[in-house]
């Protein structure tokens, strides 16, 4: 379980303790120990790994830590991710940029590369990647993010179909806002959607845990509102999409 130590993937880290899973959680900082606390108020035996997933030896770190229980991985939720707001021709940063996608896209196929065939050799196995509705449409002045979210709901459902004789299931959760602290992190809370009404995590992952334990291909999660915008996306053109999705994350959007 990556990226556990805060929102959604704290939430999911709660979702696989309730429901019976031990838990090996990782995150960059040491919050993700008090994390761990309340995972096995709820039941579970966790193990905790500090590592930056953003970098190829934070992610080998991590593997080799799983290897080290002795225990196979019934299930993984690859979540860990960060986003950056602006625009990028003017405002955004390039190490900021490349940081992403080292972190978003990078690391989720080299842990996969490394987890899914333990799982295929083992004949089961369940794994959850953290999309995002922006996967579904361009990302003005979140372009390089929604990109990078693309990129990883593209990956999982191919993957899902090389895998379907072999056992072991790949899910893609596509969240819309989520009250977390992304925006913040991405220096979008003077956006629209940074400063709007958001779907609460624990929504999320519980939708998002319900879908992989179903095994099902991929799920639009969280409220009603963000299932129609999802819905719609996939069948308004690019260029229509693209104008939508500026209305909300153009900086100085909130107080328009």
């Amino acid at each position: 379980m990556t990226g556990a130590s805060n929102g959604i993937g704290y939430e999911l880290a709660k979702q696989f303790a309730q429901n019976g899973f031990d838990l090996l959680v990782t995150a960059t900082g040491a919050s993700i120990n008090e994390a761990a606390q309340a995972f096995e108020g709820l039941g579970a035996k966790v193990e905790t790994v500090q590592a930056d997933l953003a970098t190829y030896d934070g992610v080998e770190m991590l593997y080799n830590q799983i290897k080290a229980t002795n225990r196979p991985v019934e299930a993984i939720a690859i979540n860990a991710g960060v986003g950056v707001g602006g625009d990028f021709a003017r405002e955004t940063d390039l190490k900021d940029e490349l940081n992403l996608i080292n972190l978003n896209v990078v690391s989720s196929v080299h842990l996969a590369k490394r987890v899914v065939k333990d799982m295929v050799d083992r004949g089961q196995g369940r794994i959850l990647f953290t999309s995002s509705i922006a996967a579904l449409m361009p990302g003005p002045f979140e372009a390089v993010y929604a990109a990078s979210k693309a990129f990883i709901h593209s990956f999982s459902e191919g993957l899902r179909n090389e895998l379907k004789d072999t056992g072991v299931t790949v899910t893609s959760l596509m969240p819309g806002p989520t009250d977390t602290n992304f925006f913040h992190r991405a220096g979008m809370d003077d956006t629209k959607a940074g400063a709007d009404k958001k779907d609460h995590p624990a929504e999320v992952a519980k939708q998002g845990f319900e879908a992989l334990m179903a095994g099902k291909d991929n799920i639009i999660a969280g409220s009603l509102k963000t299932k129609i915008l999802g819905s719609a996306s996939k069948v308004l053109p690019d260029t229509v999409n693209a104008e939508l999705h500026s209305q909300l994350t153009k900086p100085g959007s909130a107080n328009q």
